[in-house]
């Protein structure tokens, strides 16, 4: 059984949303780490929950990022899709205008 490629890429970007995943999550747990070790003064379970906090806390801030640039990239879309629209449209009937211009012209000169 062959693979269609719509499934190979798909699966392709499956993979590829998991490494981000995976990576964002491992640089939340490095961020956190730092920030923990930076407060001294705390003890080792205490910066362990600051570390915990603050990782959840970057990843929860990574989503809304992603979810907000998501929707704006469709917003953008739609925009772009109705100008695009919008222009094929002007584009067609300004052509349609210079043929049955060129056309009448055409017809009166056949006639002189």
């Amino acid at each position: 059984m062959k693979d269609r490629p719509e499934d190979t890429a798909a699966g392709l970007a499956r993979i590829e949303g998991y490494l981000m995943g995976q990576a964002a999550l491992r640089e939340a747990q490095e961020q956190g780490e730092a920030f923990a070790r930076a407060l001294t003064w705390l003890g080792a379970g205490e910066q362990e929950e600051i570390s915990r906090r603050f990782a959840e806390h970057h990843l929860d801030l990574r989503k809304k990022m992603l979810a907000a640039t998501v929707t704006r990239a469709a917003e953008l879309r739609a925009e772009y899709t109705h100008r695009y629209v919008h222009l094929r449209r002007r584009t067609t009937g300004l052509a349609v205008a210079a043929f049955a211009l060129c056309t009448a012209a055409l017809l009166l000169l056949s006639r002189l």
